[in-house]
């Protein structure tokens, strides 16, 4: 091949750059969600469904899409709301919203990642694997994989203080 029909392909150098920068800007986009304070609820025995709480703060509009877990056949993004005068919990079609900047709480009696068909019993000062997936304005998804302590919770259903 002579030097001209070499100078017309791209170099290396530049090819080796983009990989390494676009790498770079997944990786950044990927820890860019802020997970704080996760935890999951307690079960009793033959309880097949738990809550997991957190709170979500991302720098850029994105969603929480999916979770999962070993310990749960099906992990689903849910929202619980009084209609009138009764409760009602469904899944979030599409994810949770996670406006830049905002701090989304997953809490009790709100939003939260309910796990169901549990395999297991959630024992109080455990800890479970969780696995978060998000996805950002452009639809790329990224997941985030967390170690979940597991928390009792008192009677008025408020977390129970451990200090």
């Amino acid at each position: 091949m002579t030097n001209d029909r070499l100078s017309n392909r791209p170099s290396l150098r530049k090819i080796v750059s983009a990989v390494v920068l676009t790498a770079l800007s997944v990786c950044a986009w990927a820890q860019a969600v802020q997970v704080q304070d996760p935890w999951a609820r307690a079960t009793v025995q033959s309880q097949k469904s738990a809550g997991v709480f957190m709170r979500l703060v991302s720098p850029t509009d994105a969603r929480l899409v999916r979770a999962s877990s070993p310990v749960a056949a099906l992990g689903e993004v849910h929202e619980m709301r009084l209609e009138g005068d009764v409760m009602k919990m469904h899944p979030l079609k599409g994810g949770l919203e996670l406006p830049a900047g905002k701090t989304v709480e997953l809490k009790p009696g709100s939003y939260h990642i309910m796990l169901m068909d549990l395999n297991t019993s959630l024992t109080k000062d455990s800890t479970i694997p969780l696995t978060l997936v998000f996805a950002d304005a452009k639809g790329v998804e990224t997941k985030t994989e967390l170690t979940v302590p597991v928390k009792a919770m008192t009677h008025m259903g408020a977390m129970a203080h451990t200090n």
